[in-house]
């Protein structure tokens, strides 16, 4: 099932925040995500098509991580596949912003099926995201 206007499904996803001016900070500013509908309890972000939600929900629980590729990846974790250059923009933006990484951006895989590059970070509210880029768009569900 598609959408009318989009040749691929849009995913919906609500995230738990404990600050909304923060989150429009952080998402708003610094990702540059353009903001739609809004509440006192919520914020709903266009995240490059998809619908993305900050709801008010100040209770976290204990981060959990796993290794993958000699590195402490934090579970749960979304985010997007970018392409090499907006994944660079992204990292300098970040950069710019001051922003304090879990996981630098750096090759992951090189030189073996599904190499990419990937960089993790936290929200405000202590949501982890990934951004990735596969300079061949091919490997991204490589074996």
């Amino acid at each position: 099932m598609t959408t009318l206007d989009s040749p691929i499904p849009r995913f919906h996803l609500a995230v738990p925040v404990d600050d909304l001016d923060a989150a429009r900070g952080f998402y708003g500013g610094v990702l540059g995500l353009e903001q739609g509908r809004s509440s006192d309890t919520w914020v709903d972000w266009n995240l490059h098509g998809h619908q993305f939600v900050t709801h008010i929900a100040p209770a976290r629980s204990q981060r959990i991580h796993n290794p993958v590729d000699g590195h402490d990846v934090p579970v749960p974790h979304f985010g997007l596949i970018l392409t090499v250059p907006e994944f660079h923009d992204l990292a300098g933006r970040l950069r710019a912003a001051d922003t304090a990484f879990v996981i630098e951006p750096y090759v992951r895989f090189e030189g073996e099926p599904g190499e990419q590059w990937t960089m993790f970070l936290l929200d405000p509210a202590g949501n982890a995201l990934e951004f990735k880029a596969f300079a061949d768009d091919s490997q991204v569900f490589a074996v």
